[in-house]
């Protein structure tokens, strides 16, 4: 796939954005959406740009950001700022970690010009992998690793995120011409990533045993920060004219008194509440940030998340994080060096009540907007062409905000290539291009309509804290009772940490699961493999195991030879498919690079491969049924670049409509064109 040459395209939806971004001001919250400026319901369709990503070169800049406009890119989160430059902004020459660098700056600069001017709002993340240099001033700053837990309360690294946020949101952008703090093109700034000091607790990162230096993301913290927790807390002990005592660890809390285990619950709370007020505070009323501020995202779905919310739901905007069967590393355990990963690689259609749809559903808190920030069916599992498809339908059925796929690209626009080097990028995958168009336009064009039915639930204070003592059984939703089966019939919302109410709602019987609108049903009970199906007027789709289930919907009907698939069918010209004109069909299996080759359990890989990436082409036929006052029917395959690939094929009508042939060519997606 192209993309500093573009050329004409059959599946350009830009259509869809809004040029330029923040043309009538800020994006706003109102009533718990995300609304512009001028009223209008506003959703996000968004990439992240990943750390030497998010600073193209100038020549660069231009053909990235129309790119991401033509499949339907309306937003970009900016991942891992806080890295030295070329991977980030931070000035690399320094012994220090305290300026920006200026040559990274303007690239930047120009890239969110770019962006604005076709109609992409950005979404600028502060504290996310920023490590210490000596002349920062950070106690033991070379065992640190990224610091989460301790950008909570360590007065230096609190005044250091002030100091660097600082800079870059006061940092006039020449090419915009107003300061971060100012752009109405930036619709989010979030605070912290994946950060919380309740997760650290309960992960036992808090015990002060780490001695090694430069640790990584996930460490426990060193001795003397462990130092100052504790007597932070016994400060706090002390003050509500409480006893002293040992902070608790993980293997504890089971027989912890139910006293002391909430006070220590609600400790951490407090910390994390403290810091998202005033960091709240400073940024809005101290900087005068006008966008809205999210604090940080629930994304540790095998544990409780609700003490997090709870704090993080203080400000604008809550978020989420999730992955299906996110990669297990594996390293020596003498050096520490990765040697390898795991994945289950099974498919979601078969786990319908562990789905990301289900885990990501838990942390939507009533009266917020919530975005999902990052989410992805990681390569190179050979079941991931359902992601993208599933979770745009049920994302609008809850009427979620936001979806950011995480990520387009870690490397500078000049390192990419048609091939896959890691787990995340959504660029080199041909068929996850293509359903990022198509679903941009269900999701941007709410062609699946909001449930029926918003479920609402509540905890008590006592409830939050004890849910993190509740076995890994209750994962994800760690509310004893409730039916798991639920987000995917109704949506879902958290009323209120305050009281306790339970969910009025029973768990779904039978082999399908359906939504109260009748347009989208998770089908479970082929013992050959799951199916969902969305049925609505201007978009169509099946995903999962579609030739043994043999399902159709109002307009679609598939017979593939591919046991695993995805298919979606979209109108183009915003008609009902029964009367549209123009139509994407995207035909998306398995992806892998050439030459790649898996272990025996296919749990792992043994050869990455090289470039190109290649496709697993579905084939099969085709049917478009009730096409209203239908003449003839034509099916151009699309390159790469949504550029015609060889001669059209016209469609056979009979009696159970109009049929055509899938996979004649390899390619994953089609332009159907309706003449009447």
């Amino acid at each position: 796939m192209t993309w500093r040459q573009q050329p004409p395209s059959a599946a350009d939806v830009s259509f869809l954005l809004d040029a330029p971004a923040g043309k009538a001001g800020f994006i706003r919250s109102v009533n718990g959406r995300l609304t512009t400026a001028d009223g209008k319901r506003f959703r996000i369709w968004g990439v992240n740009f990943t750390a030497a990503a998010t600073a193209p070169s100038k020549e660069d800049a231009p053909a990235v950001a129309a790119y991401l406009a033509r499949h339907g890119v309306n937003c970009v989160r900016f991942h891992f700022l806080d890295r030295p430059a070329p991977a980030g902004l931070i000035d690399s020459k320094r012994d220090d970690t305290r300026a920006l660098d200026p040559a990274q700056l303007e690239r930047f600069d120009f890239f969110v010009a770019e962006l604005k001017k076709r109609g992409i709002y950005s979404n600028i993340n502060l504290n996310v992998g920023r490590t210490y240099k000596p002349g920062d001033g950070v106690r033991d700053h070379e065992l640190l690793g990224f610091a989460k837990a301790l950008t909570y309360f360590d007065p230096r690294l609190l005044e250091l995120q002030r100091e660097y946020a600082r800079a870059l949101l006061t940092h006039f952008n020449p090419y915009t011409k107003s300061e971060y703090r100012n752009e109405p093109a930036v619709a989010i700034v979030e605070l912290v990533n994946e950060n919380s000091i309740v997760e650290s607790w309960f992960s036992d990162r808090l015990l002060g045993k780490n001695t090694q230096k430069n640790p990584g993301t996930w460490t426990d913290i060193p001795a003397s920060y462990e130092s100052a927790l504790t007597d932070l807390y016994h400060s706090w002990l002390r003050a509500k004219g409480l006893p002293t005592v040992p902070r608790l660890r993980r293997a504890e809390f089971e027989k912890a008194d139910r006293e002391r285990f909430h006070r220590e619950a609600e400790f951490y709370m407090e910390l994390e509440r403290k810091f998202f007020r005033d960091m709240g505070e400073f940024l809005k009323q101290t900087l005068g940030v006008k966008s809205l501020i999210a604090g940080t995202s629930d994304h540790n779905h095998g544990n409780s998340g609700y003490p997090l919310l709870a704090s993080a739901s203080v400000l604008d905007i809550v978020d989420g994080h999730v992955y299906w069967q996110h990669p297990r590393y594996l390293s020596d355990p003498k050096t520490g060096k990765r040697t390898g990963f795991e994945i289950g690689n099974t498919p979601m259609v078969n786990d319908p009540l562990n789905s990301t749809v289900v885990q990501l559903s838990r942390s939507a808190v009533a009266g917020k907007p919530y975005t999902v920030s990052e989410v992805n069916h990681p390569f190179p599992a050979e079941y991931a062409s359902e992601g993208i498809p599933i979770l745009a339908a049920y994302a609008a059925l809850h009427d979620w905000d936001g979806i950011f796929w995480y990520t387009f690209e870690h490397a500078d626009p000049s390192q990419w290539r048609a091939v896959q080097r890691g787990h995340f990028d959504i660029r080199p995958d041909p068929v996850k291009m293509a359903q990022l168009a198509s679903c941009a336009v269900t999701f941007l064009r709410s062609d699946v309509r909001p449930a029926r039915q918003t479920v609402l639930r509540s905890y008590s204070l006592d409830e939050v804290h004890e849910s993190l003592r509740l076995p890994r059984q209750e994962r994800p939703y760690f509310t004893p009772g409730f039916p798991l089966s639920a987000p995917l019939q109704h949506s879902q919302r958290i009323e209120s940490f305050q009281a306790s109410k339970k969910a009025d709602v029973a768990a779904a019987t039978g082999p399908v699961i359906a939504s109260d609108t009748g347009e989208l049903a998770w089908h479970r009970g082929n013992p050959k493999g799951g199916l969902v199906t969305v049925d609505t007027a201007r978009t169509q789709a099946m995903a999962g195991f579609i030739k043994a289930n043999a399902r159709e919907t109002a307009n679609l009907a598939v017979s593939p030879e591919n046991d695993f698939c995805a298919v979606t069918l979209t109108s183009l010209d915003g008609k009902p498919i029964a009367g549209s004109a123009r139509l994407l069909l995207v035909a998306g299996g398995k992806v892998a690079n050439t030459g790649m080759a898996w272990n025996e359990k296919r749990t792992s890989l043994v050869d990455w491969g090289k470039e190109p990436t290649v496709i697993e082409t579905i084939r099969g036929s085709a049917a478009l049924k009730g096409l209203t006052g239908a003449r003839s029917v034509s099916v151009q395959p699309l390159d790469g670049s949504g550029g015609a690939l060889g001669r059209p094929v016209y469609a056979v009508k009979s009696a159970s409509g109009w049929t055509f042939p899938l996979g004649a060519v390899p390619t994953v997606w089609y332009e159907v064109t309706v003449r009447r």
